[in-house]
């Protein structure tokens, strides 16, 4: 059981016994949730991971005291690796008089450090991307745009059972990219996602809808028009919420069935009959349809949403109406 749900049970002191009070109250609820046991396997790697994201958190400590430490002598470097890099050659020539010789010695120790850490961190990739190509349901997970290596093996390692959760909502819920809820008399508030539970899956889909956003403002966005009407009414950071948050409910869909991605993609025809030049100007365009043979001056537009709803509605209308001089109605 989770400890915070064993919290409220806790009577005054704390103490051996009140906890286990606490404890044998809690487990005697029926609507008490229960954590699986993670194998030997989803144990390790998740250490590669806590590993791995302790060794970048020294990274950028070693960057900024480096930073802080040559800024006290008015040397200022561009934000970026290429800018530590230049103060590291500060450092290391010998003939630049602005850093003491004692100050030289810190910093070339710092460097060191740097250095040493990039390595593990390396290795320390090389060594998860061993483990994502060794495990079915990560590779599965990597085909969902937005999802890395990083974020595939994070999540198999983290969920030792996908179906502990009864929906995709829950388990979007259970990583905190749900919105919070203030609700009361019937009214529902909803505010800012929860950022409740693991902190470093949020982030991690987080970053993999950023990626997918800026793939999409480079490429275009017609092949996502979910994505298009949302990115049109709110936000870049609030987009990537909402979108991590839809990954989500993916990626706990593909663990439950054992499915692989499936690029969800209906077509709608638009078909639209341009009347004829000579035609006479009483006679109104032919309803939405498919025509049949014996119509003349047709056109056809094909667009893709990904499902019906209002939204594809909506971009259906707006197609109509951006287009209706090339359809020629």
């Amino acid at each position: 059981m989770p400890p915070a749900y064993v919290k409220p049970y806790v009577k005054r002191q704390k103490n051996d016994a009140t906890d286990a009070e606490a404890i044998c109250e809690a487990v005697a609820r029926a609507n008490m949730r229960f954590v699986p046991t993670k194998t030997p396997e989803q144990q390790s790697c998740l250490m590669l991971h806590r590993t791995r994201h302790l060794f970048i958190r020294q990274q950028t400590a070693v960057i900024n005291s480096i930073r802080a430490h040559l800024a006290e002598s008015g040397i200022v470097a561009p934000v970026g690796r290429n800018g530590v890099t230049e103060l590291l050659h500060v450092v290391a020539d010998r003939n630049d008089k602005r850093v003491p010789e004692v100050a030289r010695a810190c910093l070339a120790a710092l460097g060191d450090q740097l250095l040493s850490l990039k390595q593990q961190i390396l290795q320390f990739d090389r060594m998860i991307m061993v483990w994502h190509r060794s495990n079915q349901t990560s590779k599965r997970l990597h085909y969902i745009p937005g999802v890395g290596p990083m974020l595939a093996t994070a999540l198999v390692a983290s969920v030792a059972d996908p179906r502990t959760f009864r929906s995709g909502r829950n388990f979007s819920a259970w990583i905190g990219l749900v919105p919070k809820q203030h609700s009361s008399g019937g009214k529902e508030r909803l505010g800012n996602i929860s950022k409740q539970g693991d902190r470093y899956l949020r982030s991690l889909f987080v970053a993999g809808a950023l990626a997918v956003i800026r793939y999409a403002k480079i490429h275009g966005t017609g092949h996502r028009p979910w994505l298009t009407a949302l990115l049109a009414r709110r936000p870049t950071k609030v987009a990537a919420s909402a979108l991590a948050n839809k990954l989500a409910r993916m990626v706990w869909a593909m663990m439950v069935k054992g499915e692989r991605y499936k690029e969800l993609a209906a077509t709608f025809s638009i078909w639209r009959v341009c009347p004829p030049r000579k035609q006479h100007p009483s006679a109104g365009a032919m309803p939405l349809g498919r025509p049949n043979a014996h119509t003349h001056g047709q056109c056809a537009t094909s667009v893709a949403f990904p499902h019906r709803s209002s939204t594809a509605r909506l971009l259906l209308a707006s197609f109509r109406r951006d287009h209706a001089s090339t359809l020629g109605c």
